[in-house]
């Protein structure tokens, strides 16, 4: 039996509003609706089939006869021959073996658990200082005034990037997530800015190479540049790419994750009384509201489900990761935040399969000490109720600002 189209399902627009602020009854309709084409409202005329439920989703993310290469070739013929287009031609996200294999080689020595874990002191560092800096107030945007720059510094640090260029990444990495967040249906204007953060982006990194080749240091640039196996086109695209991903995903993270305990005391008040249980709680934040909401996969030939549906060779499937993430076949009671949960650790967060988030243990690290410090060390923290903002994206969720007060 092949998908059929829900024409009996209320139009489902991926890019609704409300999606942005709050997905999860949007989800929770989706896996009751499983396995079937829908019709979006903002694209007339044009299906696209949904999985959201985490048996499905895990499949597709590991299974070979599922492709990212197809997928980023109709993104580029949809984006038209432009700075975005040309960068996502080269990114390792939208490859399959053995392009894919051998992009992420080259790099993946730099993101191994050992490597990260010799990161650890200086992360706890820049953490300590950027708190010390908060602690004398009385009231800060969590977001603005930590979890943007902590990610920043570090990946700079990790890459070889210069500190004091912070301040040039902030609208070229914005502009680059908006125009990834719209990628399959693309307005002139999110286009465009699109195009400026990666055109940004690259011209940074390009010069930044050519001094490294001249004078080379004791970073991931440094080593990177001096690899043979590599075209200019790949290296710069995958300096663009760990830079923008290295950092901007991590954000969500500890934003994200701060929020839900601020929003759930019972639970904050367990981790501040047993603060070993930070790795676990992570994991929990990471499966409650994951700092990427969906991805896509293209069938490279025809793929039954249950044996009872099939996905049909070419046909474009959305993964919904923030579904399958709170799935209660999957998670007992998924959409209540439990730090001791057993099972946090198979979140699908990062992925799975070969595309698993090669930054995982760097993210991880950042968010361990970054939401084990603010509890520590700024344990009367409290919301401004009603000024949470969330940023109007869709595959990446996280927030524009967390105003927090504390009452010491």
């Amino acid at each position: 039996m092949s998908l059929q189209i829900c024409t009996d399902a209320p139009p489902l627009d991926l890019f609704a509003p409300e999606l942005a602020v709050d997905p999860y009854p949007t989800y929770a309709w989706l896996r009751g609706n499983p396995r079937v084409e829908y019709r979006s409202p903002s694209t007339p005329g044009r299906h696209f089939s949904v999985l959201s439920r985490y048996a499905d989703v895990q499949l597709a993310l590991r299974d070979p006869r599922f492709g990212r290469a197809s997928y980023g070739d109709r993104l580029r013929a949809n984006l038209g021959d432009g700075p975005l287009s040309r960068s996502l031609a080269r990114w390792m996200l939208f490859q399959d073996p053995p392009d894919h294999t051998r992009l992420r080689r080259l790099v993946s020595g730099a993101f191994t658990r050992r490597s990260i874990d010799q990161l650890r002191t200086r992360i706890d560092a820049i953490v300590s200082n950027l708190l010390e800096a908060l602690e004398p107030r009385s009231a800060f945007d969590l977001i603005e005034q930590f979890a943007a720059p902590l990610p920043v510094l570090v990946i700079c640090e990790l890459l070889g990037v210069p500190i004091e260029d912070r301040h040039l990444f902030a609208d070229w990495s914005a502009a680059l997530a908006a125009g990834l967040d719209h990628l399959t249906t693309p307005d002139p204007e999110t286009l465009q800015r699109g195009d400026a953060g990666a055109t940004g982006l690259t011209e940074y990194f390009s010069d930044l190479l050519a001094g490294r080749r001249r004078h080379p240091g004791n970073d991931l640039l440094s080593a990177v540049v001096h690899a043979a196996t590599w075209s200019e086109e790949d290296l710069l695209a995958t300096c663009v790419l760990l830079f923008f991903a290295g950092h901007e995903t991590t954000i969500n993270l500890i934003g994200n994750g701060m929020l839900a305990l601020l929003q759930t005391p019972q639970q904050l008040h367990v981790l501040r009384h047993a603060p070993e249980m930070v790795p676990t709680a992570v994991e929990e934040l990471l499966r409650f509201d994951s700092p990427v909401q969906r991805t896509a996969r293209v069938a490279l030939i025809d793929v039954e489900l249950d044996g009872l549906h099939t996905i049909r060779a070419g046909e474009t499937v959305t993964l919904m990761l923030g579904a399958a993430n709170r799935d209660p076949a999957q998670f007992v009671d998924p959409d209540r935040l439990d730090l001791a949960r057993p099972n946090a650790s198979q979140h699908l967060s990062f992925g799975a399969g070969i595309h698993y988030c090669l930054g995982a243990p760097l993210a991880r690290l950042e968010a361990q000490i970054a939401i084990s410090r603010l509890v520590e060390r700024l344990p009367e923290l409290q919301l401004l109720d009603g000024r949470a903002r969330w940023r109007p994206t869709f595959g990446l969720r996280g927030l524009d600002c967390l105003p927090v007060a504390t009452t010491r």
